[in-house]
């Protein structure tokens, strides 16, 4: 007999409008529905059974799962262990927006589950961006925001890799160049990925996706470790807390010092002191 006792769900915005996120850990058999948005999720535990427009397919522990608006779908545990998995909800003038398109017709997923390393990593990079920036928002944070939408673009465009082969045209250095530069000028105020991808003469995913090629990681987040390089140079220097915070780009001190301890280990006010002028007068640094 079906245990009802084993469903536990959470369901949360996200900053991105239209964008939400559910977490599942469910023993339940779910019947036949289709939702208005599309999905794009993960298996973290467990597996399950499901049949919809594109076949009957099974998903185990590790794998991605995606459907379309919609499209009739159900789900049953396969074992007697519930499973457990996370999915962005995405509305479809959402999916537009972040693949860059006029119409949210002209996104379709044809898989519904997929096995693929890079699918996996760049979900599970969204699914703590959006934990993160679901703290940040309340602070108004626009950088940790833009991180989790370059996160889920790039986690949207190679769930559609997977069945169909794009070719946007590629940035080139000197594009890239520009985008330093722009991230650069002003680490107080970010850029949305719209003008980076203007500057760069291409789509936002294949910016970011170029970018992150480049340069080691995508584009808000190498802001976010400039941000944090000026901030720690800055503290050195013996700016306060509260400037270094403001004229970094961050909410406040205590957003500032979250993300330092983070980074470097240690807080802002440790860096601090191990900074202050010894002697000669000049600050230490290591």
């Amino acid at each position: 007999m079906e245990n009802h006792l084993s469903h536990r769900s959470k369901v949360a915005a996200t900053p991105l409008a239209g964008v939400f996120v559910t977490l599942m850990e469910s023993a339940r058999s779910f019947p036949r529905h289709w939702h208005s948005t599309y999905g794009l999720g993960l298996i973290d535990r467990g597996a399950q059974r499901s049949s919809s427009g594109r076949g009957s397919v099974e998903a185990f522990a590790g794998q991605c799962m995606t459907h379309n608006p919609g499209e009739v779908h159900d789900g049953a545990p396969i074992g007697d262990t519930a499973r457990c998995w996370r999915m962005f909800h995405i509305e479809p003038t959402a999916m537009a927006r972040l693949q860059g398109v006029a119409l949210p017709s002209n996104v379709e997923w044809h898989a519904p589950v997929m096995d693929d390393e890079a699918l996996r990593s760049t979900l599970c990079l969204a699914f703590a961006a959006s934990e993160s920036a679901g703290t940040a928002v309340r602070k108004s944070s626009s950088t940790s925001q833009g991180m989790l939408e370059e996160a889920l673009i790039l986690a949207i465009g190679r769930a559609s890799e997977l069945t169909r082969t794009p070719q946007p045209r590629q940035p080139d250095e000197a594009n890239l160049s520009l985008v330093i530069e722009r991230l650069a000028d002003d680490v107080a105020h970010a850029p949305t990925l719209d003008e980076l991808a203007a500057l760069s003469g291409t789509s936002r995913y294949t910016l970011v996706r170029q970018f992150g090629r480049s340069h080691g990681l995508p584009p808000m987040a190498w802001l976010m470790q400039l941000r944090l390089q000026r901030a720690r140079d800055r503290i050195a220097a013996g700016w306060t807390l509260a400037d270094t915070a403001l004229s970094c780009g961050f909410s406040d001190q205590s957003h500032l010092t979250r993300l330092f301890t983070r980074q470097f280990g240690h807080t802002p006010g440790a860096w601090r002191k191990a900074t202050e002028p010894h002697g000669s007068g000049r600050a230490r640094t290591f």
